[in-house]
Order: C-alpha cells, then sequence, then structure tokens
C-alpha cells in the first residue's frame, strides 16, 4: 500500500466517524464544506488542464448542492426554504454551465453563494 492510499483510507475513517457522531446541523455543515472543497478542487484542476478530474469534482458538487437541496423541509421552513431551493437550482445550473464552459468564473460565483449560506447556516449554530 502506497502513502497516498493509506492517506486517504485513514481520511475516510475519520469523516465517517463525524458523520456518525454528528447533529444534523453539523452534517449540513460538513456538506457545505465539502460542496465548497469539491468546487474548489475543480477549480485547480481546470487550471491544471484536467479536465476528466474537474468533471468528476464538479459532479460531485453537484451531487453535495442536490443533497442540501433535499434536505429542505418546506413545510417547515417556508418561504427561506423556498428560497433556498431556487437558490440550489441555480448554483446546480451554474455548474453544469461551468463544466460544460471550463469556466472558473462560474465556479467562483456558486462557491461565493455557498460561502454566504454556510456562513448563515453557521451563525445559527446549535
Amino acid at each position: 500500500m502506497n502513502a497516498m492510499t493509506a492517506m486517504r483510507q485513514y481520511q475516510n475513517v475519520g469523516l465517517k466517524v463525524q458523520v456518525n457522531e454528528a447533529d444534523p446541523h453539523k452534517l449540513i455543515q460538513m456538506l457545505m464544506q465539502g460542496g465548497l472543497d469539491r468546487i474548489a478542487q475543480a477549480k485547480g484542476a481546470l487550471e491544471r488542464g484536467a479536465l476528466a478530474e474537474k468533471g468528476e469534482l464538479i459532479s460531485k458538487a453537484i451531487g453535495i448542492v442536490g443533497g442540501l437541496r433535499s434536505a429542505l423541509d418546506k413545510s417547515v421552513g417556508g418561504e427561506l426554504a423556498e428560497n433556498l431551493d431556487r437558490l440550489y437550482d441555480y448554483m446546480t445550473m451554474r455548474l453544469f454551465e461551468a463544466s460544460r464552459g471550463n469556466d472558473a468564473a462560474k465556479l467562483d460565483e456558486v462557491a461565493g453563494l455557498l460561502r454566504e449560506v454556510k456562513s448563515g447556516w453557521d451563525a445559527i449554530a446549535p
């Protein structure tokens, strides 16, 4: 086993422990951070010309945004949940466009939006 494989396995175990011990609020924070991380990694891959890797990372970011969207409870969240649903839909569309057009500016835009939502979520920590 090489060092990189061992490091990834160690990180996966650490992440599984964090997920198992996290409350729902923390899980959403982790999803948001994961989305931000994947977008940053996709931008790096784009800058290096690693287009296949960029596509995989953007797909993961899209999946994370989809997970955030599916976690919304519109019956409880009302107008705020509706607005977030539309924002997550917009983020997904922009991520698709960023992938299709190899557009770092669209990745930056989505990262900025997600950071803003995350900062609000972080502020209401239990």
